[in-house]
């Protein structure tokens, strides 16, 4: 039987589906719900295809929850970007109009045309871990937002001494020496009070999990700790948002992902650079912790910064420079890791000991360039790529572990 693929156009409580066979011709169609029996009639609706593929539209973000529940149940998952659907959609006929049917045959079309989509692949503990870095996120921005609406109160309980960088133990001391006797003042202060108050739950949380993340990342196997200005947080995210880094051809694409790769910007004889604002923002902003960081201690990060400095670059551009190299050593890390772990799984015998190896146990070397470098679009292999033997240079050295 021939391959079909099923376009799915994912929403909250509902997908729509199209499923076409290698010439495009539509198969098959249909709009499911994603509750329990919705999504056992999708599956029933095309069980008859036994060599079938799903492409879900923007797996990281709405479709997310029925790509990690097809995965779960064994089947094939391809992601498909919105931009490429978007395309697929203004090139098609129909005026470019956007319903979940057209959205649907979009996904399909380019699930038949491209023939390098990411495939997605289930891990319970990454998944688990993406949970627990969001949910931390969400806890870190609330706390972000109460400490402001406690800066509020107090600042109107105690005018013209306003505390930067206010801490819990700071603000139980200043509402300790305030006591309003007017009606309005008194509910300030319970309020203050209540804003404390959920100030210190968020902060045992906010440690509780932050401990919780470092113990997962310890037992991952993932080095990424021993990088200077990278902690648990920054390991996490970094590990729950690449996933497979094997999706990666090289170090220029992850860079061009995580968005620290700059933009060519050149007219005539004038070569330039602009900065990128596409790629991953949240990787993006997990670099720029661990460049400052580096920056703030004595780090091989600090002196590459300060040589910047004095080569004539500005600050912003010095930090640029600082992420792309950071974004090169995470990507260097990423590869040595996978390749540990696919030499141990090699390793391990049938009952599941690990058996006599004559060969050495040192990761592979990778060859790497300038930071100046561009990404080159091109097609991402879904395994890890052969290590190739290189000179480095003092360019490409990585970065020191933190002491």
């Amino acid at each position: 039987m021939a391959k079909v693929f099923i376009g799915v156009d994912p929403h909250k409580l509902s997908a729509t589906i199209e499923v076409v066979d290698e010439h495009e011709s539509v198969l098959g169609k249909g709009r499911f719900a994603t509750d329990k029996a919705g999504y056992a009639a999708m599956r029933k609706h095309v069980a008859a295809y036994r060599e079938r593929v799903w492409a879900v539209e923007g797996s990281n973000g709405a479709g997310r929850p029925l790509a990690q529940r097809l995965l779960a149940d064994g089947e094939p998952v391809v992601d498909v970007p919105a931009k490429l659907s978007a395309r697929a959609r203004a090139l098609d006929t129909g005026h470019n109009r956007k319903t979940d049917a057209h959205d649907a045959h979009a996904v399909a079309v380019v699930a038949v045309r491209t023939k390098d989509l990411r495939v997605l692949a289930y891990d319970e503990q990454l998944e688990a871990l993406r949970m627990l870095v969001d949910r931390r996120q969400e806890l870190t921005r609330q706390r972000v937002q109460t400490i402001n609406r406690l800066q509020r109160l107090l600042s109107e309980l105690t005018p013209g001494k306003r505390k930067k960088d206010l801490t819990p133990l700071q603000a139980k001391r200043i509402l300790a020496s305030v006591r309003p006797r007017d009606i309005a003042g008194k509910v300030r202060k319970r309020l203050a009070l209540e804003q404390l108050t959920d100030l210190v739950a968020l902060d045992q949380k906010i440690k509780a999990l932050s401990k919780e993340l470092k113990a997962m990342v310890k037992a991952s196997g993932s080095s990424l700790m021993d990088l200077s200005g990278v902690g648990p947080i920054v390991a996490a995210r970094v590990l729950a948002d690449v996933g497979d880094v094997a999706r990666f051809a090289d170090r220029n694409r992850f860079a061009s992902w995580t968005g620290t790769a700059p933009i060519a910007a050149s007219s005539g004889e004038i070569v330039r650079h602009r900065l990128s604002r596409a790629g991953n923002r949240r990787m993006n902003h997990m670099i720029h912790i661990a460049a400052t960081t580096q920056i703030r201690l004595h780090t091989p990060g600090r002196a590459y910064y300060l040589r910047k400095l004095a080569a004539g670059k500005t600050r912003a551009e010095a930090m640029r420079c600082l992420k792309r190299r950071i974004s090169d050593a995470l990507y260097r890390q990423l590869i040595a890791d996978a390749n540990a772990a696919t030499r141990a799984a090699a390793e391990t015998g049938p009952g599941g000991h690990r058996g006599a190896s004559h060969e050495s146990s040192a990761a592979g070397s990778h060859p790497h360039t300038g930071t100046s470098d561009q990404p080159l679009p091109g097609p991402a292999q879904v395994t890890l790529p052969a290590p190739i033997p290189a000179r480095k240079t003092s360019a490409d050295r990585p970065l020191e572990p933190a002491s």
